[in-house]
Order: C-alpha cells, then sequence, then structure tokens
C-alpha cells in the first residue's frame, strides 16, 4: 500500500511516499480502508521533534516508533479481526489513531475499543476526518473548566482546529462566548456562534472588557498575567497545547494563591466522546471547518501550510476519494 512515510525529523521534505507492506488487523483490531486524514499540529510537531522531548517517545537521533504520520481519520472498515463485535466491513467510521499515528497511508489497523465510532452521515470523510482531535479536546476542556449554561468563555484562537469547535461546544452547553482571532477569521467565527468576536490586531481583550468564567487558550498564544487577571472569581484558564515547565510553574502558583484555576494536560481519547459529537453534528450542531484540501502524495505541502498558524479549522489530506 501507499504510505507517506519519514526517516528523519526535519522540515515538511523529509516526508515521501512509499510502498509499505499493507496492515493485518489482530483478533480485536479492524483494518480501516483511509479515505481521508489531516495535517494536526501533533502530525507536524512529531515530524520536527518539537519540543525537543518528542525524541524520548519517538527516538533520540531518528524516528523509530512513528515513521507514518496521521492522528485522525476517516475510512471505511475493510475486515475485523475475529473477536471483533462493534464493527462490520462496510461500517463507515471515524477516529483518533493515538500514539500510535498512522493514517498518512492506505489502511490503518485500530483496536475496536479505541477511539473509533461510526461517522456521522451527514458528512464527507474530509468533514468527518477533520473531527475527532479538535472536537474531542475541546469538549473535555470545556467540561474540565465546568462548562454549564450562563458561563462566560473566552476562546482564544477561535479559527483554529480545536477553536472552531470550542466556540460551537461552548454555544452548545449555553454559554456566552467571545472569540479571539485575526481579522481575516472574524465573520468565520462570528458564523460558529460567536456572540462577540475581537481582532487581536486591534484590540486587547483585556483592556477595559468583561471578566470571564472560562478563558481557553487553544492555541498557546494568550498572554498568561492578562487571562488571569481576566477571570472572574473560582474561574478556569485552559491550555489546550504544549505548556513547558515555566508556564507549569506560574500555573501551579495561581493555583495555589487563589481561587482561580489554571488547568492544562492532555486528553483521554474514547469512543464515547466521539459518539456524543457525532449525535452533535447530525442534529446540526456542530461542523468541521476545512481551509486546504491536498491529496496523501502532497502532505508535505499540506504540513508546509498548517505549520504556518494561519489556517482556518483544519487542513485536510485527502487519501482516496469517496
Amino acid at each position: 500500500m501507499k504510505a507517506i512515510v519519514y526517516e528523519r525529523y526535519g522540515p515538511p521534505d523529509v516526508l515521501q511516499l512509499q510502498e509499505v507492506a499493507k496492515p493485518v488487523p489482530k483478533d480485536d483490531e479492524i483494518l480501516i480502508k483511509v479515505y481521508s486524514t489531516t495535517a494536526a499540529a501533533g502530525d507536524w510537531r512529531l515530524r520536527k521533534a518539537d519540543p525537543f522531548l518528542a525524541r524520548l517517545f519517538n527516538g533520540l537521533w531518528r524516528p523509530k516508533r512513528v515513521r507514518i504520520l496521521g492522528f485522525e481519520l476517516a475510512g471505511v472498515v475493510e475486515s475485523t479481526g475475529g473477536g471483533v463485535t462493534r464493527f462490520r466491513p462496510g461500517d463507515a467510521v471515524y477516529a483518533a489513531c493515538g500514539i500510535g499515528f498512522g493514517a498518512y497511508a492506505e489502511y490503518k489497523c485500530l483496536p475496536e475499543t479505541g477511539c473509533v465510532a461510526l461517522k456521522p452521515v451527514n458528512m464527507t470523510f474530509d468533514e468527518a476526518a477533520a473531527v475527532p482531535v479538535g472536537a474531542y479536546t475541546a469538549l473535555q476542556f470545556l467540561r474540565k473548566g465546568g462548562i454549564t449554561r450562563g458561563r462566560r468563555v473566552l476562546v482564544y484562537g477561535a479559527s483554529g482546529s480545536v477553536g472552531t469547535y470550542a466556540v460551537q461546544l461552548a454555544k452548545h452547553f449555553g454559554a456566552e462566548v467571545t472569540g479571539v482571532c485575526s481579522t481575516s477569521n472574524v465573520e468565520l467565527v462570528r458564523s460558529l456562534g460567536a456572540d462577540r468576536v475581537i481582532d487581536y490586531t486591534k484590540e486587547r481583550f483585556a483592556d477595559g472588557g468583561p471578566v470571564y468564567d472560562i478563558i481557553f487558550d487553544t492555541v498557546g498564544k494568550s498572554p498568561f498575567k492578562d487571562c488571569v487577571g481576566c477571570l472572574a472569581p473560582n474561574g478556569f484558564y485552559l491550555l489546550a497545547y504544549h505548556v513547558n515547565p515555566l508556564m507549569i510553574v506560574r500555573g501551579l502558583l495561581v493555583n495555589l494563591r487563589s481561587d482561580k484555576q489554571v488547568i492544562g494536560g492532555t486528553m483521554k481519547e474514547n469512543a464515547e466522546d466521539l459518539i456524543y459529537i457525532k449525535e452533535l453534528i447530525e442534529s446540526g450542531k456542530l461542523r468541521s471547518v476545512i481551509d486546504r484540501r491536498y491529496p496523501l502524495e502532497q502532505a508535505a505541502e499540506a504540513h508546509r501550510y498548517a505549520e504556518q498558524g494561519h489556517k482556518k479549522g483544519n487542513v485536510v489530506i485527502t487519501v482516496r476519494e469517496g
């Protein structure tokens, strides 16, 4: 089968199209014919070994554990292991691949108990592939922040892959939502349901504005001091990105010295959240945002564009037409 493989860390050009062995599902696995995947931050960061500590996971000098990237996918179950009961051949599914990655290929095996669910019926494969990681990250962080009706939520990076879902989900839960983005994305964020949109190139959200119950930084660019200062009593500052040691220390000090909470960490991949998100999508309450699409053989170009940090929503890589 065809797959995008990288043999060394570096720029997008290290991604090369190669022929590799087609995987065979184990007793508890399903074999998925991949139709679509994405150029997600987890993909290009691992390709670059950014942060450097990623090398401790994937090989100090060159990639060893993960040589085929691709953190999420949508496709069709081609075959199943003998012990599989949740899925049948022909089922259209969407999934997060976890630390094994591997979606930049024509086929991918995943355990049936993994983060896999039936694809929303009202989405194409491209649309569905852009859902899992961004949507469950937004959902789980908002839950950590105690999202409820009437809460005042600010989403920093509201036009990104996590931010676009955070805006929609916060509105679904009945929150009053403010989105922060650049000029070119104001109308997009407003169309997702934001009650107020702040163009960070023209104004600072901390200048005389309201206080918020939840400030959700989805991109790692919010000013720490301003965010803590704009939190209401018992408010939550949510950090959905790689947090450096200094940020961890600053967060712990806030948590110890005040009634405010700074929360980071990683999310738990699970099928239950994908099923819940599927129901929201099928009821018209959630949609994916796709900026650009690239064929599999142009994965390097997809990475080059995605890591510039200015994409709207998601960058999709189409493995096969469907």
